[in-house]
């Protein structure tokens, strides 16, 4: 296994920044901690995640091409934990993805989820102003021989590449129900399992054939210190989970040790755009075999023909 940057060590183990929390936490009455307008580090600067996608404003890049997955096909019994603000899939740098416009091969860390009891309030990222049940983050880092030296990993804004699924309620998910039925084995923070079926992250996701529509900005991690080292890629495919596997999450796990408060709504609160580009891969609309002019002067012929008979 290659060694871990010091950051995506932090993304890996979400060591806490003065007791951060999320706002449902701070508005109970027996926590005493930082909600997310008082988090520090780099949470106040300008390049800040997540944000509403605009899918008209989004500009079309031919640089965004298909992905290239690998180990996502590779089933195992993943470790999974909750760190004390989400639950976490640890993945271990089984998997990798290159291309979709990246710069060069990056290795999976982890991966998270973020919720709420509301179908229409628990995604970190909205679209056209929409947000949804769940949000799941797939975490990359950039594989370490791409980074020459350590000024360059410091000033790299594309140090993290993270795959954002946006869940909808819908039928049940035979994949998604193995990470479901951890959750009863970790209800409070820093427990840890094992999932007693393997399963691969292509379980997990839409089929690979969808995975070729999405939007892409740079960013930053969501939590503190919110670090502005993100590359984020949105697919426009949602992921369905039945309604109970989506309430599984807030009934099963709990932020606190006395299992008082439900973890639920934690989710940061969207940021401005600022001057920042959102880009897309090519539309559906796009993927025409010909040219619509050439498809178009043979129609008008006939049509033609027919009117002139």
């Amino acid at each position: 296994m290659t060694s871990i940057h010091p950051l995506a060590l932090r993304t890996l183990t979400k060591v806490p920044e003065s007791h951060w929390c999320y706002e449902i936490q701070a508005k109970a009455s027996n926590y005493a901690c930082s909600g997310p307008s008082q988090w520090g580090e780099d949470c106040q600067k300008s390049r800040q995640s997540p944000i509403n996608i605009d899918t008209t404003e989004a500009q079309v890049d031919s640089n965004l091409g298909p992905f290239s997955f690998s180990g996502y096909d590779k089933k195992q019994q993943w470790r999974v934990q909750n760190n004390g603000h989400s639950v976490m899939v640890l993945l271990d740098q089984e998997a990798s993805i290159a291309g979709g416009g990246l710069s060069t091969q990056y290795r999976a860390l982890q991966l998270h989820l973020h919720w709420s009891e509301e179908m229409d309030r628990g995604s970190e990222h909205t679209i056209n102003g929409n947000r949804f049940a769940m949000e799941m983050h797939i975490v990359h880092e950039k594989e370490k021989q791409s980074l020459e030296n350590e000024k360059e990993a410091q000033d790299s804004k594309d140090e993290i590449a993270v795959l954002a699924f946006l869940v909808e309620a819908g039928s049940e998910n035979d994949g998604f129900q193995p990470l479901v039925d951890t959750l009863s084995s970790v209800p409070r923070p820093k427990m840890n399992t094992t999932m007693k079926e393997s399963i691969s992250l292509f379980d997990l996701l839409p089929k690979k054939e969808k995975l070729r529509h999405y939007y892409r900005y740079l960013g930053s991690l969501t939590t503190p210190g919110c670090q502005e080292k993100v590359v984020w890629t949105v697919f426009q495919e949602r992921i369905k989970l039945h309604r109970d596997q989506i309430l599984a999450f807030s009934k099963k796990l709990y932020y606190d040790v006395d299992q008082k408060l439900s973890m639920t709504d934690n989710i940061r609160p969207l940021q401005r755009q600022g001057q920042r580009v959102v880009f897309k891969s090519q539309a559906p609309g796009q993927l025409l075999p010909l040219p619509l002019p050439t498809l178009l002067v043979p129609m008008l012929t006939c049509l033609m023909a027919g009117f002139l008979q």
